[in-house]
């Protein structure tokens, strides 16, 4: 485990609200460096049409899709934001609720709003920054310790 306590003044709260049809991982994206926001938290509500989840595979280094070809609703969708290479990177997790109650998640890749998502980011510490992991390629916040 590695812990590091952070003192800071609260720090700015972007609000995005992706309209139907509009593909959420490059709107936020896109809001995130509009505002040259670099480090925070991610939270959001609302709806898919349709998504692509996937899980990432240890063994391939990369991730798994999981297309979900039907409406949902994001009963969760959390994660963070941190610089990597001077540009803010957006890492989010989602879980998906199908017609029948029945839910699907993973590392949200890419989806369609419908009828809406209501996302807030928090901004919080710049010390926030991500590395690239050279044992699974993947780019980690490098926090206490690495």
């Amino acid at each position: 485990m590695r812990t590091q306590e952070l003192h800071q003044p609260t720090g700015r709260v972007l609000v995005v609200v992706c309209d139907p049809g509009e593909e959420p991982v490059s709107v936020i994206g896109s809001a995130l460096r509009r505002y040259d926001l670099r480090a925070g938290r991610v939270t959001a509500v609302g709806g898919f049409q349709e998504a692509e989840v996937g899980w990432f595979d240890r063994q391939a280094r990369d991730y798994r899709r999981i297309p979900v070809r039907q409406q949902v609703e994001v009963l969760s969708l959390v994660g963070d934001v941190a610089a990597h290479q001077d540009e803010p990177v957006l890492h989010v997790h989602a879980v998906l609720g199908r017609e029948d109650g029945s839910t699907v998640g993973g590392h949200l890749l890419s989806a369609r709003v419908w009828p809406t998502l209501e996302v807030i980011v928090s901004e919080v510490a710049p010390e926030l920054s991500k590395r690239v992991d050279p044992e699974t390629g993947l780019a980690l916040v490098a926090g206490p310790g690495r």
